[in-house]
């Protein structure tokens, strides 16, 4: 039996991983990790889009593992905010610091925002890089609106304050079966898995 090709999913966020072992499921290669590969190297996103960050992760783990290896950024645009925090969305409340603190943040600079105005999006963007340069990316956005408060316990990150106006939900309060079939990752992923399919026939 021949082995299929390993596909490096390049990220320490468990969230992250456990969505893309859903949503990459019954591709052609074999998921494997950071921490499977004993990779430490940490790339910075010091990129000005979530493109560039995408790439360099995706470039750089490819390099590093000898593998295909796939990447994403992810940011929440909110246009109350001119469209950020964007690619600084991780960081936007500082560095180490809990979802629940980001958040908190993040509503307390739409304190006195009305509800017309609280329009928002996710957006990913998914790198696939190999060992020998070549890159492809796709993107995904789900909208939304920012709600005034938390709720639910699933998903990680601006989930809980992330609200589907056409599900009358709020992105946390998804299983992973629902979100896997809206959000901004699986849309990605889904443009992802064709690029995928592409480079196992190779």
């Amino acid at each position: 039996m021949i082995r299929p090709a390993r596909l490096l999913v390049a990220t320490n966020n468990r969230g992250k991983l456990r969505e893309y072992a859903e949503l990459l499921g019954g591709m052609p290669f074999e998921l494997t990790t950071l921490l499977e590969q004993g990779i430490t190297e940490e790339v910075e996103e010091t990129g000005s889009s979530l493109k560039q960050n995408a790439i360099r992760k995706a470039t750089a783990y490819a390099k590093l593992s000898g593998l295909t290896a796939m990447a994403d950024d992810s940011g929440l645009e909110v246009d109350a905010l001119g469209g950020g925090p964007g690619p600084l969305s991780h960081r936007y409340a500082g560095d180490n610091v809990s979802d629940k603190e980001r958040n908190d943040y993040l509503l307390a600079k739409l304190r006195n925002i009305p509800w017309d105005k609280r329009t928002a999006r996710f957006r990913a963007v998914i790198a696939i890089a190999t060992p020998d340069g070549k890159v492809k990316t796709t993107e995904g956005i789900c909208e939304g609106i920012i709600a005034f408060d938390s709720r639910g316990e699933g998903g990680f990150g601006y989930d809980p304050i992330f609200y589907l106006p056409e599900l009358d939900k709020r992105m946390a309060e998804l299983s992973l079966a629902e979100k896997n079939r809206i959000s901004h990752r699986a849309k990605a992923a889904q443009k992802a898995r064709r690029i995928l399919a592409r480079l196992a026939k190779q």
